[in-house]
């Protein structure tokens, strides 16, 4: 939408080894020497290339569940892992070291919350975790955990993995939900929480008060805040037949695709394709991030929301980057 301003894909940027694979990238983060970190399923790991694509190592094979959800990196470079498989959030070193386990391995709250019957069986906010999300980190230190599949709420902890609060119920009304998926904290210490199922972005201020929304975006997955303050938003893909809370029915199929906003909301930028194998395209959008040279990384579950539906070729990606053309001079 800027003349100039734009995105271009990197074909073959990864570099993975022979005998890994990636079904689905649910988290991607990058540390602060633009090293990338992958989170993936089948098989669940971590996996870290340099800013080149040359893979650097991978580890945790022999923690995570099959159902990883997230990964974020802190201004020390360690790395916050959430599994939703075991209702945990996890602190490492760069390079695997255990330092932190949040929740109880195994253990879900009561919420109400029955895997069959999905979100509209959660009866009340619980306590952390019943199948987390993704994770942020303040300015001031403090994290923020999203607790979406089985929960609805948002959680506060300090640096040390001690709760401060929680807020947020299941429902549409402001600072209620239906999936907190993705979360960020701004520089001013603003959360923003990515409402999937009903299609909107919320803001609280850093005590959990409800400031604001956007509902200017399609089942948004993940956001993301550059250095220059750009907001970046990845939205799933909405099938005919399915219905958003808020938004009613699908009648007409909607691909999954990524924004570019500037701080106040204003759409500068976005691609969208049916063509969703192809590259620079996107099949289930579900994760991304911008290293320090304004590169965007993005992962996708393109195994549990495609290929297992039967929606596009088991062949298709699950992980591209692209590199940043020029600027929206944002002052």
């Amino acid at each position: 939408m800027l003349r100039g301003f734009g995105y271009e894909v990197i074909e073959g940027w990864e570099q993975l080894p022979a005998g890994y694979r990636h079904d689905d990238v649910d988290g991607v983060a990058v540390d602060s020497r633009d090293r990338v970190y992958l989170m993936t399923r089948g098989d669940a790991r971590v996996i870290v290339y340099e800013p080149d694509g040359t893979f650097v190592m991978s580890w945790g094979e022999d923690i995570f569940t099959p159902r990883t959800h997230g990964i974020t990196i802190g201004p020390d470079d360690s790395v916050y892992t959430v599994d939703d498989g075991d209702h945990t959030v996890r602190k490492f070193t760069p390079d695997g070291k255990q330092l932190m386990v949040i929740g109880n391995p195994g253990e879900a709250s009561d919420t109400g919350y029955d895997i069959k019957k999905g979100l509209t069986s959660i009866t009340h906010g619980g306590p952390p975790f019943n199948r987390p999300t993704n994770v942020a980190i303040a300015p001031s230190g403090d994290l923020y955990v999203c607790d979406g599949y089985g929960n609805a709420r948002v959680h506060r902890f300090t640096a040390d993995g001690e709760l401060i609060q929680s807020w947020g119920e299941p429902g549409t009304g402001p600072g209620q939900f239906y999936l907190p998926h993705g979360i960020c904290v701004a520089d001013n210490g603003h959360v923003l929480v990515t409402d999937r199922e009903n299609d909107r972005i919320q803001f609280f201020s850093p005590d959990g008060e409800y400031l604001d929304q956007w509902t200017h975006v399609q089942r948004p997955t993940d956001v993301f805040i550059d250095s220059e303050g750009l907001v970046y938003v990845s939205s799933l893909w909405w099938r005919v037949g399915q219905a958003s809370f808020t938004n009613g029915p699908i009648r007409h199929d909607l691909p999954g695709h990524i924004s570019v906003f500037d701080p106040d909301g204003n759409l500068l930028l976005r691609w969208i394709s049916a063509d969703r194998c192809a590259p620079g395209n996107f099949v289930a959008p579900h994760t991304l991030c911008v290293d320090s040279k304004g590169d965007l990384y993005v992962g996708e579950v393109t195994h549990t929301f495609g290929i297992s539906k039967g929606g596009v070729p088991a062949d298709c990606h699950s992980f591209q980057k692209f590199t940043r053309k020029g600027s929206p001079h944002l002052k």
